[in-house]
């Protein structure tokens, strides 16, 4: 029987959580794709606590006339001000069983350019 993608983004995703963990010292920022939209949160595992997120679907990114590529750059840029807000400045990156390449990688470096070590 095929795998379906899904079941296939999965089994990396779980891949990638065994070795990535986000702790209070240097937290985890989860990306999902959908899509339409990309969402990114900074999490903290050992609380089990979201210390921080942001999407494309956030009115100030929402409202630019952008494509999907630079929308993924300006969510990578606003997580990294949250969390320099948070006093966060080094992360672990958990792109989510996704590749990574196009608006993943534009949202890594949009964090990148915002502050953010990882």
């Amino acid at each position: 029987m095929a795998v379906s993608k899904q079941d296939r983004r999965n089994k990396i995703r779980k891949r990638i959580r065994r070795d990535i963990v986000g702790t209070v010292s240097r937290p985890r920022l989860s990306v999902f794709r959908s899509n339409r939209e990309i969402y990114a949160q900074i999490i903290d595992d050992v609380e089990g606590k979201t210390l921080a997120s942001a999407s494309s679907r956030d009115k100030e990114i929402a409202s630019a006339s952008a494509d999907r590529k630079e929308q993924a750059q300006m969510v990578g840029k606003t997580i990294a001000e949250k969390a320099k807000k948070a006093g966060i400045d080094t992360i672990s990156f958990d792109r989510g069983g996704y590749l990574y390449h196009g608006r993943v990688k534009s949202l890594a470096e949009g964090a990148r350019e915002g502050g953010l070590k990882f």
